[in-house]
């Protein structure tokens, strides 16, 4: 099936750094945008100010997310954007590590179910996973807390869903790099716009674009 003339697009975490930047990129492009954000008022004020629609969207409660997809009617594109970063180690009684695997694998996934009766309907769709060189296996998964372990996990995840999706829906995860958000602290060495590149490319690719891969500045990236 054909690319829709203005794909739908869903982009979680899209207030803010790299999902604000992706979020612009695909209004740029033409994409009916919608971004996800826990807090309201804030995810309200980013949507006003890129000219797309707002969601409230807290990735740890399933009631949200189910609204999230099904008030829309399934989205053709699905940047799974969202993230968290704790300093507790993972074996300290205070680690991160439920919430981050809640988060960054389980909401992901749930969303991509919500979204398979639409792609199965128009046989075209494209899902983006935002990881991150600390879930490269090759790299040592790296970073503090559980991020490194739950981004390899939907690196996983990425390389397993093709087997599963409908025809003509693409999944493919990317690695923005070391990007100037809140997350990544003003010292880092990349602009949001050039952190989401990437994303917004797999987000939009062709129907001969790769599936099931890991990317980097556009190229293949070690997992």
């Amino acid at each position: 099936m054909p690319r829709p003339l203005r794909p739908t697009a869903l982009v979680t975490g899209g207030n803010r750094g790299i999902g604000r930047a992706i979020a612009a990129g695909l209004v740029a492009r033409g994409h009916r945008v919608t971004i996800g954000a826990r807090d309201p008022a804030a995810g309200r004020a980013a949507a006003a100010e890129l000219g797309c629609a707002f969601v409230p969207l807290d990735l740890t409660e399933p009631d949200q997310v189910f609204a999230a997809v099904t008030g829309a009617g399934g989205f053709d594109v699905l940047v799974n954007n969202a993230g968290i970063l704790s300093p507790a180690s993972l074996l300290e009684r205070g680690s991160d590590f439920a919430e981050a695997m809640e988060v960054m694998v389980a909401a992901p996934l749930d969303l991509i179910r919500l979204c398979v009766p639409r792609w199965r309907a128009t046989g075209w769709g494209r899902i983006v996973n935002v990881s991150s060189g600390w879930g490269s296996h090759a790299q040592g998964l790296g970073g503090p807390g559980a991020y490194g372990v739950a981004k390899a996990a939907l690196n996983a995840l990425t390389r397993a869903l093709p087997r599963d999706l409908p025809p003509g829906v693409k999944v493919n995860a990317c690695d923005p790099g070391w990007v100037r958000t809140r997350m990544g602290g003003p010292t880092a060495p990349l602009a949001p716009e050039e952190g989401a590149d990437t994303a917004i490319w797999l987000a939009t690719l062709p129907d001969d674009g790769p599936t099931g891969g890991f990317f980097r500045r556009r190229q293949p990236a070690p997992w």
